[in-house]
């Protein structure tokens, strides 16, 4: 089985709701995955936007959440999730507004792609203090056995 992942608040290539926005509560979508492969040790959540800060002449990708470390029997998070509820022994990375946790979208310009991805790793990223997007990469480099994307697009109304 291939490793899925899907939220109960927007379509895969749909729209995100203001609700998860600077524009609303700003708070963390719901997201569930299945089919993390055996042997799968820990998983790594990271939702970034390649689309900043103009999608007609992107210059960056945004990050917006860094996990890791999350149990690999961890079947998702709930919306609005409190760094304090996440599941035992989840890690959290510095996002691109250099603190931990969600920030959701936030476009200057333009409708933005919105990427949320999964990762089943055969180890326990370890010896990381509050690393950056770059830095979890690093660490998973050779340890993923599986992947799940889900995308998602948002433009600020007017």
């Amino acid at each position: 089985m291939t490793m899925t992942l899907r939220s109960a608040n927007f379509e895969p290539d749909g729209a995100i709701p203001a609700r998860y926005t600077c524009q609303g509560q700003d708070i963390s979508p719901d997201l569930q995955w299945q089919g993390v492969p055996q042997g799968t040790k820990s998983l790594a959540l990271i939702v970034d936007d390649p689309d900043a800060p103009d999608p007609a002449a992107p210059r960056m990708t945004w990050v917006h959440w860094v996990l890791y470390n999350l149990p690999p029997d961890t079947t998702g998070l709930a919306e609005g999730i409190a760094p304090a509820d996440m599941p035992l022994g989840t890690g959290l990375g510095r996002n691109d507004w250099g603190r931990t946790g969600y920030g959701g979208p936030c476009p200057p310009v333009g409708r933005h792609r919105y990427f949320h991805k999964l990762y089943a790793l055969d180890s326990l990223l370890d010896e990381l203090s509050t690393p950056t997007k770059a830095a979890v990469a690093a660490a998973m480099k050779g340890h993923i056995l599986d992947e799940a994307v889900l995308m998602g697009t948002y433009q600020k109304r007017s």
